[in-house]
């Protein structure tokens, strides 16, 4: 992941309703939920997930898919794995004792 990317994706969790947002997504798996029953779980105005909504799809940490008259939103888990994947690369030097499976690169001795 690029630092640029990264970035987009920290400032992007870095307000409350799209954090909750995105637990919320994370919580119900693929399936994902729709953009009204977000805003109702939330609180949150409509218009205001929205514009939280394409913020967090723009940071590739959800996608978003068509269903008949609903707009669906679903973790990308993919873009939250590269993202805790970039935080992660350089986990205590490489020991896998420690840092288990989040451990991107072998060290070469």
């Amino acid at each position: 992941m690029e630092i640029k990317t990264a970035i987009d994706a920290f400032s992007a969790l870095s307000q409350q309703s799209r954090l909750a947002v995105l637990k919320l997504l994370v919580k119900a798996g693929p399936a994902g939920e729709a953009a009204g029953k977000i805003a109702e779980a939330l609180g949150v105005p409509a218009p205001t997930m929205s514009f939280h909504l394409k913020e967090l799809e723009r940071a590739g940490l959800i996608l978003s898919r068509k269903t008949g008259r609903s707009v669906i939103y679903a973790a990308d888990y993919g873009g939250i794995r590269d993202l805790v994947d970039f935080l992660l690369a350089d986990c205590c030097q490489g020991d896998r004792r420690l840092c288990g499976p989040y451990v991107i690169k072998e060290m070469v001795s």
